[in-house]
């Protein structure tokens, strides 16, 4: 079987499982960063939400920079910050502070929800009526602040101006793939856990890209899940913890991430799973060999120039293993072999 050339990355939502702590998860983060560094994944993205008890990276700047001293050569950023939630001139100073001690492996993805509840949103100061007319200023602004100073410019991002920090537009909808064509920036849809509009977006971008000083063609990099093992049945045993993490949301319920020997189907309206499965149907789940089957088709029907891959397994080892038999199947080259 002849595999895409696509480089794969890695979204690390930092699960946090039942019956153990956020300290417990972030160092999970750091074992995976290093891991899958080895393993030849391209980048390592971290997430921002709030107040949700099953997720840990919620300081995500701060994940970032740990997980980038951590490792020496794979790209590590955000996918992403919710840019509403925050002050541009502030995440100007945080990722120009990033690139100053990491350059030339820090990636900025942007967001526009505010990866959280309402109630949370508004703790975070965060203004819900005009986030969403006000993103494309922002994130003009944003831009704004990392390139180059000019003369008597009264606010300057210190660090951060003049640095180049690649600005990533994230979407699960039509919005940012309109505003990432229109500014000429990469676009990446998290299919992860909204697929629904993952083709149209696709179609929106591409055909509505305009050339910038960023990029000339259009670049899209699709979210996945991806959970592996040593055998189907065992892979699919194992999804069952994100199974009950999504029928679970259904019902407007949040935890950490379940043991999959929890779930059972019976305990489930069939709209509740049928709410689940739709959710996680952008996945490659199995073995070595149905993984590069799943993954290469995902990459047929989209174009992808890039898959990032998230894997929310509940046991640790078992996660970093759904790793190994990921790359086994993409044939990945390890840190330190030719890459030719």
């Amino acid at each position: 079987m002849t595999l895409p050339s696509v480089p794969l990355s890695v979204l690390d939502l930092a699960p946090v499982p039942q019956g153990s702590t956020p300290a417990d998860a972030l160092r999970n983060t750091t074992a995976l960063a290093r891991h899958t560094e080895r393993l030849g994944f391209n980048r390592y993205w971290l997430a921002e939400h709030h107040n949700m008890t099953g997720i840990a990276s919620a300081a995500t700047a701060v994940v970032i920079g740990h997980v980038a001293a951590a490792t020496s050569s794979i790209r590590v950023g955000a996918g992403g910050i919710m840019l509403p939630n925050h002050a541009p001139l502030v995440i100007a100073e945080q990722f120009g502070t990033l690139e100053s001690l990491f350059p030339g492996r820090i990636d900025l993805g942007l967001g526009r929800a505010p990866g959280t509840d309402q109630r949370t949103a508004r703790a975070l100061r965060r203004n819900l009526a005009s986030s969403d007319d006000s993103f494309p200023q922002d994130v003009a602004e944003l831009q704004f602040y990392f390139a180059p100073p000019q003369a008597n410019q009264p606010v300057r991002a210190v660090p951060g101006a003049g640095l180049d920090v690649p600005i990533w537009l994230l979407g699960s909808s039509l919005y940012s793939a309109e505003l990432a064509a229109h500014l000429g920036l990469p676009f990446a849809f998290a299919s992860h856990f909204a697929p629904r509009f993952l083709m149209q977006a696709i179609d929106l971008y591409r055909s509505r890209f305009r050339p910038s000083a960023t990029l000339d063609e259009p670049y899209v990099m699709v979210g996945a899940n991806a959970i592996g093992a040593d055998s189907d049945d065992e892979a699919q045993f194992l999804l069952r913890s994100l199974r009950l993490r999504f029928a679970a949301m259904a019902r407007g319920v949040r935890g950490t991430l379940p043991p999959p020997e929890d779930f059972r189907e019976s305990d489930w309206t069939a709209a509740e799973l049928a709410f689940a499965d739709e959710s996680l149907s952008c996945a490659a789940v199995g073995a070595t060999s149905s993984m590069a089957t799943q993954l290469s088709a995902l990459v047929a029907q989209t174009g992808a120039d890039e898959m990032i891959l998230t894997a929310q397994i509940f046991d640790h080892q078992a996660r970093l293993h759904s790793y190994e038999v990921l790359a086994q199947a993409w044939g990945l080259a390890p840190l330190g072999a030719s890459r030719s």
